[in-house]
Order: C-alpha cells, then structure tokens, then sequence
C-alpha cells in the first residue's frame, strides 16, 4: 500500500508546467513531423496522428523537454476542427435516421467500459475504489483529473493508464480496421483547396469557426475548440454555402500538430513510472476494448451500420484522437463525433454523482489509501 501522491503526469498543454520555450516548441514539432513522416512511408494507416504521437511520447520519456503551449494548441483544434467538417454534404447525412439507437447504446456502453475497468483494476491490481473509477472512465481526461486531485487519489497512475489507452487506441484501431478492410488509408476526406482558392469563403468560414469555438470553450462546452469550428464548417459546407476546404498542408499540419499535443503528456514521466503502471493499464485497455466491441458487433448486426464507423465512435478514447482518426481513416466524422459528444455529455453529468457515491463507500469502510 502507498500513501496518496499528487505526482503525475501532465494531461494537457495547459498544465502547471513551465511553458515550453519557442526552441522546445520547434523540437517538438520537428520529432512529430518526423515520426509522421515515418509513418506514412511505412504506409502505416492514420501516419500523420499516430506517428507524431509515438514518436513525441518517445521523446519525453526519454528526458527531451518537448511540450506544446495550450495557445498553439488551441491553433491546432481550429484547424482539424474546421477539416472535419469540410467532409461534410447533404448526401453525408443519409443514415442520421439510426444515429439515436446507436448514440443511447453508446451512452450505455460506456458506463458498462467505466464498470468493468473498475472492477478490474480493484480485483486483479488491488488499487481503490475512487482510483480504479478514474483510471475506467473512458476519455474526458481534463475532468477527470481535475475530480482527482479533489479526492486526493493516484493522479499519475490514473494520467498513465488514461494516456497509454489514447495512444494504444491513435495506433492500433487504424492497423485493426486496415486489416479488415474498414476505413480508408491516410488522407484527406475531402478535396483540399489552395489558400487563394475562395479567399472570402475561407475568410469567413475560419472567423466564424473561431468564434464560435471560443464561444463554446468559454461556456465549458466540451471539446469545445474542435466541436465549434466543425459544426461551423459543416452546416456551412453542408448546406452548399461554402465549397471551399484548408490547404491539405494545413490539415496534416493539424493532425501532427495534436499528435505532439497528446505525445508531450509523457513529458516529466519517466520509463521507470510508466513501467511500474503497464500491467494496469494493458490489462484495463483490453478491458475496455472488449466491452466496446461487444457493443460494436451488436450494433453492426442490428442496425447494419459500418463496422469501421461504429468502432471508432465507440473507442474509449480521447475526442480529439478519435476525431482526428475519423479524418484520416475516411469515416464520416459527423457519426463519430455526435457518439463523442454523447459520451462526454454523459461522463460530465453522471460522474459527480458516481463520485460521492464512491466516496461515501470510502468512507464507511475507511479506503483512505491509494495502491500503486
């Protein structure tokens, strides 16, 4: 047993860490452009994402000071958010009819995900009950650790387990669906345009999306920054108002921009750590997929859904990740992402009331330390 450690790492661009200097910023960004290049000759599906990610991560736990400002971060939301949506037509939105069985099964399955990693974790790695919930809730990882250091649980051990779910999930779902057959190959959904294509179409299509992004973050709306800039450039290239896309220079810029934004959590982590948190966090990921992909076959049979659409809007990952994928992988992004939205909705509004059901069980049984 251990005492409780707020030791951890850091979950996003907007940690208490130093903020990176404009030399790190540019080595960060030159080891992520090099693994997504590497990638992609490798013709490894989702290259620019997966690629930048891995090789980011490397890099931070082997010491590199590598990190991302949250202001180009945020830069990097707008960007895949306004891709995103520029896949978007009228003819995209054919199957929306199946879209409510699918989003309240995908609620449903989540809390199974959260349930089942819970239990595992207490049952075969003997961690807390306020911990192992953490470490089980899929995605929301800002909240989720924000509720942690409130109850003063094992904030590495649940950053880590949560993050290798991420990159695991960036790196093996478009090997997995590749195999099969499901998804495109790395790319870009929609025909990109020059940036003097329709200077004033991408003009306001890039003023609205960043205004309405900022708007959602500034009211908490969840992925806000993503969310927002999507929704713009959907409705506007849905509707037939705007035909204009980003350069493909700048969408794959984006996505290897986020894939250095999810790499650099490990950053302050050493091999040590994470080595010490592996077996947890296989063995809760197995979990997690295996419960999601019950869902998946169940749904494919049901509804005749894509099962290449289904296993990414049921991912226990990450919304930026998972949107991102939607992206690079050809899959309608407007599906994967109203499952996303359905599922952080869920986690934000059922998890503090989970949590003071937890702690009240803590507290009658006197669970007051945290297991490594």
């Amino acid at each position: 047993m251990q005492t409780r450690s707020n030791d951890s790492v850091r979950p996003d661009p907007g940690s208490k860490r130093p903020l990176p200097s404009p030399r790190h910023l540019f080595e960060t960004l030159v080891i992520a452009t090099v693994g997504a290049v590497l990638f992609d000759l490798a013709k490894i599906p989702a290259a620019w994402l997966a690629g930048a990610m891995v090789t980011t991560a490397v890099a931070a736990l082997a010491g590199r000071p590598v990190g991302v400002p949250r202001a180009v971060a945020r830069g990097f939301f707008v960007i895949v958010g306004l891709s995103l949506g520029g896949v978007v037509s009228p003819a995209s939105l054919h199957g929306i009819a199946a879209w409510p069985i699918s989003i309240a099964a995908v609620v449903v399955a989540m809390g199974c995900v959260t349930v089942a990693t819970t239990f595992y974790l207490r049952k075969v790695h003997g961690w807390d009950a306020m911990t192992a919930l953490f470490a089980g809730v899929p995605g929301a990882l800002s909240q989720v650790l924000a509720h942690a250091v409130e109850e003063k649980c094992d904030v590495r051990g649940i950053a880590i387990v949560q993050t290798m779910r991420v990159v695991i999930l960036t790196v093996g779902v478009p090997v997995v669906l590749a195999a099969f057959g499901q998804g495109g190959p790395t790319g870009l959904a929609a025909p990109p345009s020059g940036l003097l294509a329709a200077p004033a179409e991408l003009a306001v299509l890039v003023v609205l999306a960043i205004a309405v992004g900022l708007l959602l973050m500034r009211i908490g709306f969840p992925g806000g920054l993503m969310i927002g800039p999507m929704t713009v450039s959907a409705v506007l290239h849905g509707t037939g108002l705007v035909t204009v896309t980003l350069p493909a220079w700048v969408t794959i810029a984006g996505m290897i921009g986020l894939g250095a934004v999810s790499g650099s959590r490990f950053a302050g982590t050493s091999v040590t750590l994470v080595l010490s948190y592996l077996a947890a966090a296989l063995g809760s990921f197995t979990v997690a997929v295996g419960v999601s992909a019950v869902f998946v076959l169940a749904l494919t049979l049901l509804l005749g859904l894509r099962v290449g659409d289904l296993t990414v809007a049921f991912s226990p990952g990450a919304i930026d990740a998972m949107m991102v994928l939607s992206l690079a992988l050809h899959i309608d992004p407007v599906f994967v992402g109203a499952h996303h939205i359905a599922r952080v909705f869920a986690v934000s509004f059922s998890l503090p009331v989970v949590i003071r059901y937890v702690a009240r069980l803590r507290r009658r049984k006197g669970d007051d330390t945290v297991v490594k």
